[in-house]
């Protein structure tokens, strides 16, 4: 086993992982129609090889909010190889018994991956993209949203990615006491 993994890091078959931030969906199709559905998003570029899942959303119901970083593994020259090449996202709802599916959304790597220098912010903005979720049957149910940066790799610290408008505010206070006490206290 430890002779295949190692045959993974050489050469052509070296390993690539990037950051896919799964910020939340809406409008799904309801596939719990007792309760309120409990969705997770299960994100991978090549399925049987790496897979990284999200937390599941007790609250959010057909409009789940992960706003959660996932970290995929896949071959760095698949990207190069095969232009369907994606960024997959399978949307589940959490049950008891059974996991059901809820719809798939999916973006090329291509379109997403497109270099920049990962040592200068400027030249690695992040992509906000909303895509189409797909149920099984192939009918649009809903959308995606869902941050990738060019690179790969996110620059900034995890907390500046929050939409929380309460978390801004509080960090402009704390920055505010801050810089007050700091000057209060070289007078």
């Amino acid at each position: 086993m430890s002779d295949r993994w190692t045959t993974f890091q050489r050469g052509e078959d070296e390993l690539r992982e990037i950051e896919v931030l799964i910020i939340s969906a809406q409008d799904l199709k309801n596939v719990k129609h007792l309760t309120k559905m409990r969705a997770y998003a299960v994100v991978y570029v090549e399925k049987d090889f790496h897979m990284a899942k999200t937390q599941v959303d007790e609250h959010g119901g057909t409009n789940p909010t992960w706003n959660q970083v996932v970290k995929v593994k896949f071959h760095a020259k698949l990207a190069e190889k095969d232009l369907l090449a994606a960024v997959n996202v399978d949307i589940y709802e959490h049950g008891h018994v059974r996991e059901k599916p809820v719809g798939s959304a999916r973006v090329l790597l291509c379109d997403v991956l497109k270099g920049g220098d990962g040592s200068d912010p400027v030249d690695n903005p992040i992509q906000c993209l909303t895509v189409q979720v797909w149920r099984s049957s192939g009918r649009p149910q809903g959308l995606l949203n869902l941050w990738v940066p060019p690179t790969g790799r996110f620059l900034m610290r995890r907390e500046s990615l929050s939409f929380s408008v309460k978390v801004v505010a509080d960090e402009e206070m704390v920055e505010r006491e801050v810089a007050t006490s700091l000057g209060g206290g070289g007078a």
